[in-house]
């Protein structure tokens, strides 16, 4: 058994801690609860900001999420400060971490970069067609660290958002529309306007082409072999390829039904006398 001034003893150790720990804890809980407030006010009002700006749900999301991680860890750094233990190794040793967690991690980090900057520029939108990082395809998924996109060929290419922020990027839906670029050759006897008559008719008549701005046929260039055409009509995005392959395959028709020739490769060799 203890002893009475033993007991006294641990009594009044415990007295004295509960006064010196005491005020410091309530004061600690108090600025947890208040912060924990706070933080809630400002990730409300931010979320309020983004709904009004319109900006796209997983960057809403993502933002939200690191703003109140972040606040979170700073507040509860400041509780624990006021509890009297040293804060200052524990940052020093955080900061290290993250240090050493970024270089790990640097590629990463780049595409969450590059995210970020795809997500609140938009240089496109999901359903675009986009040329990108040597590929071709239309939009079907903007996330925080990659793009998927659906190429003609039905392949899901998935880009990472650092290459894709970094590169060049070709937009071809920016406008509503996009123009196809077809050529034909012809015979230097084929009569050009006939060839220009024609070829316009079946652009005209495609469902797909735009009528506004006008289709257009005209003498791209004199080839060796041919009079080649350029064939210019304007279509939307998703319609492109579609009508790509159409107006080759119904222009290949109709110059046959006209009896216009589209010559092979000739060379004309002269031999000396």
């Amino acid at each position: 058994m203890f002893s009475t001034s033993t007991l006294q003893t641990i009594y009044d150790n415990l007295l004295e801690i509960v006064f010196y720990y005491g005020p410091k804890l309530l004061g600690a809980l108090f600025v947890w609860i208040l912060g924990l407030w706070v933080i809630k006010l400002i990730v409300r009002a931010l979320q309020l900001l983004f709904d009004r700006s319109k900006t796209d749900a997983s960057l809403k999301s993502f933002l939200l999420s690191l703003v109140s991680i972040g606040l979170k860890l700073l507040l509860g750094i400041s509780a624990l400060g006021m509890l009297g233990i040293e804060m200052t190794s524990f940052i020093a040793l955080l900061g290290a971490a993250g240090l050493a967690f970024g270089m790990a991690m640097s590629g990463t980090l780049q595409n969450l970069a590059g995210g970020v900057i795809l997500l609140i520029f938009k240089p496109f939108k999901v359903g675009d067609l986009i040329h990108s990082h040597g590929h071709t395809g239309t939009v079907k998924e903007i996330q925080i660290f990659v793009t998927r996109i659906v190429t003609p060929d039905n392949k899901t290419v998935i880009l990472p958002n650092g290459a894709v922020a970094n590169n060049e990027i070709t937009n071809y839906a920016t406008e509503g529309t996009i123009r196809v670029d077809l050529e034909f050759g012809i015979a230097y006897n084929a009569s050009i306007e006939q060839a220009k008559t024609v070829l316009f008719e079946v652009m005209k008549e495609h469902p797909r082409v735009l009528q506004e701005p006008q289709p257009f046929v005209g003498v791209l260039s004199l080839g060796d072999s041919a009079v080649n055409l350029a064939v210019r009509s304007y279509v939307k995005p998703q319609d492109y390829w579609e009508v790509y392959f159409d107006i080759y395959e119904q222009g290949k028709k109709i110059l046959d039904a006209h009896q216009i020739e589209i010559p092979f490769p000739q060379r004309v060799i002269h031999q000396a006398k």
